[in-house]
């Protein structure tokens, strides 16, 4: 009894000891397995953010090559075919070598005006992409990468930009661009299957993930004003975003929609403000690491309690191997991290270095010492000091290394680095520290950005503004000494002068206005005609405003209008006024009273109209005495000779030769009183009329000069006297002309009616002349002719150059005759 209640006691200690290790071995498995699975996650998402950031930058340092080639600038600033062969066999060439998807050349608007892709179904030429921020950033002389879905591809990309200067200038007229694939970046990440990893946006959208399903879907559930945004960007196409279903309850713990937890850490990218490297993995999963050992050990105690031991062993020590075989697996990860994480400080395109706690240099990128022209056994173990120059190494050693030993913390300190070959950089230094378990500080990691030419494209920007700044001050000065002399002819002028807007409303009008029509420029502002003046009035200037909106140019018209002494006429010169875009967005008017002028001008106009008239009846009258009266004289006289020829001719043969000779003359005299009397006068134009007259006459010019006169006439119906002669005496002054001046073979005279117009056309191929040319005295013909035409209501246009002959126009309606 004793022994059972022993074994009893001994089997009851047995089973609690057993439960209370297997409780304990659950409790420390479970609490293991989460720490390794924090730790795990930790390194994982820390891994690829680095990978992920390298691969991300990679190509900022192509793109500012790519922007600095000439064929890109002089693509820019060319543009012409030669220019283009050239810019699209260096994109092609950057594009093969990068292994990149596109590199492309944009203006100063947006445009792509050459790329890589040129031939592609999806080309980029003639696109514009001004609304892209690595676009907006670039233009402004910031180089950008961008994150974001191809709107013209459809594919994902990291967009790197670059601007494009001309030599000496501070602003771009361009910029470059490189596009990689998001796939072959992603290719190169390495994903664990019991792993969730993404790389979200800013606003949450999943850009990178390996859950294909989840691409470009909300990791978090968004708002409305979130989702426009998101829209307004274009970023990520043309949406939805759905919500995957995730909501985080903390800082690391998050629940789907299905309620399974997962465990998330994220971390941001570098150079990516606000994008983050998510790692999830399931608590799930993290159990099953746990249930499934513990079900392999309890399995058998079960079954067979007497093995329990040697079982237990057995499976301990398998645990234990496992274990150790997953630690040797951990390792053998963080040493392949250990050795990328170093390649990429070695390689990255960045200057990278660090100190230890006497300022020593223990590690440096290759591009830093590629940056200062050393090697890198000839500066580790120097002081970073000794590559400052002589300011900067007395600001780090008496304000920043004091700071940064006790903070640990440094960002955009400015420096300035003594290269080897003696040129000096500006940097901009960020350091962070690495402490030991006591806290002390026992290395540095440093991020030098050379800001050269930055500092430089400062200088000249402040430059610019003084002399702006100067500048402005001179022409404000100038604006308000212009505006002085305008508001004083303004004022002062006998003119009137307004502004319009499109719609016709006033916006200004000066004094003189104001005087004519009683109103005020502050009563009268956003008014329109028909509201201060008459319906006549104000119809006549809409009228006369609309030929200058419709056609586009100045316009002069005289306006005519009541006043107080009666009615007035304006000689207005109408012209438009133009915005920044170049429409026209308003009117300006100057009209000057010309009533007594008008009325000088008809008065001589009728003196002149009287006068030529006067003239026509002397004219007629001198050849009708010329005519009647000296020609039967000069008939009886020859009539005479020849009877004293006749009389003489049988005994005085030289008395009768005389005679003969004085009959002749006398014969010759008749012919030329006949044809002055005719040219005074022809009778022909009183008794048959224009045509006739005109027929006799270029006949008789071409007897009496040589030269050829051709005489054309079609569709033509008789007209009144007045008419007649002025179209008469107008082609007899332009033929004299053509004798005296011309130097011409061949004059044609053109006589035809057409649409109730009469026109006649004197045209020769003479040696021609400039208009403006002519001296006072050789323009009295042809302003004599403006006068004949103006006096029948017609008008009179003269049309010459030198070598090209001169044409006469003359013509006239006939209703205002």
């Amino acid at each position: 009894m004793k022994l059972r209640s022993i074994l009893f006691v001994l089997s009851l200690l047995s089973f609690l000891s057993a439960s209370i290790g297997g409780y304990l071995y659950y409790a420390s498995l479970k609490e293991a397995a989460f720490k390794e699975a924090e730790r795990q996650a930790l390194l994982k998402v820390e891994l690829i953010r680095k990978t992920l950031s390298s691969y991300l930058s990679e190509n900022i340092k192509p793109v500012r090559a790519l922007a600095s080639m000439d064929e890109m600038l002089n693509m820019l600033t060319q543009n012409n075919r030669q220019a283009l062969h050239k810019a699209n066999k260096i994109l092609d060439q950057f594009k093969a070598a990068l292994e990149v998807d596109v590199c492309y050349l944009m203006d100063h608007e947006g445009n792509t005006i050459a790329s890589s892709n040129r031939d592609a179904p999806d080309s980029f030429v003639g696109k514009n992409f001004a609304f892209r921020p690595y676009f907006q950033q670039a233009i402004h002389s910031a180089p950008s990468t961008y994150l974001a879905l191809g709107v013209t591809s459809g594919k994902r990309g990291v967009y790197y930009s670059y601007p494009v200067f001309e030599k000496g200038e501070d602003l771009p007229i361009g910029l470059v661009v490189i596009k990689a694939s998001i796939d072959r970046i992603e290719k190169k990440l390495v994903f664990s299957p019991n792993d969730i990893v993404m790389v979200t946006s800013p606003k949450g959208i999943i850009f990178i993930s390996n859950q294909k399903e989840w691409l470009f879907q909300s990791a978090w559930k968004l708002g409305e004003q979130q989702i426009n945004v998101i829209v307004k960007s274009r970023q990520f196409g043309n949406g939805p975003w759905e919500w995957v279903g995730l909501t985080p309850k903390n800082d690391h713990r998050v629940i789907d929609n299905d309620g399974n937890q997962f465990i998330m850490h994220q971390r941001e990218i570098e150079n990516y403000s606000d994008w983050h490297v998510i790692h999830m993995r399931s608590l799930q999963s993290i159990h099953r690491t746990v249930y499934d050992p513990l079900f392999r050990v309890t399995g058998p105690i079960v079954l067979s309690l007497c093995f329990m031991v040697g079982v237990g062993v057995f499976f301990l020590y398998q645990k234990a191997s496992h274990e150790i075989g997953q630690r040797k697996a951990a390792e053998k990860a963080l040493r392949e991290s250990e050795a990328r994480y170093r390649s990429l400080y070695l390689n990255t395109p960045a200057m990278l270095h660090s100190i230890d706690k006497n300022g020593q240099l223990v590690s440096v990128s290759d591009h830093w010492v590629d940056m200062l022209g050393y090697q890198r056994n000839e500066v580790l173990g120097r002081r970073i000091t000794n590559f400052f120059t002589e300011e900067s190494r007395q600001y780090a050693e008496q304000i920043v290394f004091p700071q940064f030993f006790k903070s640990g913390f440094c960002k955009d300190v400015s420096y300035q680095f003594v290269k080897k070959d003696g040129g000096v950089i500006d940097v901009l230094l960020s350091a962070i520290a690495e402490k030991d378990a006591t806290g002390t500080i026992t290395r540095t990691l440093a991020v030098s950005v050379d800001v050269t030419e930055r500092n430089r494209a400062v200088a000249a920007l402040e430059k610019t503004k003084e002399e702006l700044s100067h500048y402005s001050r001179d022409l404000e000065r100038q604006v308000v000494m212009r505006t002085r002399e305008i508001s004083s002819i303004l004022k002062y002028t006998p003119a009137m002068v307004y502004l319009k807007d499109r719609e016709g409303r006033y916006l200004l009008v000066n004094s003189r206005y104001e005087e004519l029509f009683g109103v005020k420029n502050e009563e009268i502002r956003g008014k329109t005609d028909y509201q201060i003046l008459k319906r006549s009035v104000a119809d006549q200037f809409k009228q006369n405003d609309a030929v200058v909106f419709n056609e586009g140019r100045s316009y002069q018209v005289e306006e005519q209008f009541d006043q107080i002494d009666g009615l007035h006429t304006y000689l207005s010169v109408k012209f438009p006024l133009y915005n920044d875009s170049g429409h026209i967005n308003g009117i300006c008017g100057i009209a000057t009273d010309i009533t007594a002028v008008k009325k000088a001008q008809n008065q001589l106009r009728r003196l002149s109209g009287s006068i030529m008239t006067n003239q026509e009846k002397e004219r007629s009258a001198l050849a009708r005495e010329l005519h009647d009266e000296l020609g039967q004289v000069l008939t009886a006289l020859r009539l005479d000779g020849a009877w004293l020829r006749d009389r003489l001719k049988a005994f005085d043969a030289k008395a009768a030769d005389r005679a003969l000779t004085m009959t002749n003359l006398i014969d010759t005299t008749i012919e030329e009183v006949r044809g002055m009397a005719f040219r005074l006068r022809p009778g022909v134009l009183d008794d048959l009329g224009l045509v006739d007259a005109l027929e006799w006459y270029t006949h008789d010019f071409e007897r009496r000069t040589g030269i050829s006169c051709v005489f054309e006439h079609r569709n033509f119906s008789e007209v009144d006297d007045n008419l007649a002669t002025a179209a008469y005496r107008i082609t007899q002054e332009a033929l004299t002309n053509v004798a005296r001046h011309a130097k011409a073979t061949r004059v044609d005279v053109i006589l035809h009616e057409n649409n109730g117009m009469l026109s006649i056309q004197i045209k020769d191929n003479g040696i021609g002349f400039k208009v403006t040319d002519l001296t006072e005295s050789e323009g009295l013909g042809v302003a004599g002719m403006r006068e004949r035409a103006s006096l029948v209501g017609g008008w009179l246009e003269v049309d010459s150059k030198p070598t090209q002959g001169t044409q006469v126009n003359f013509k006239v309606s006939f209703d205002s005759n």
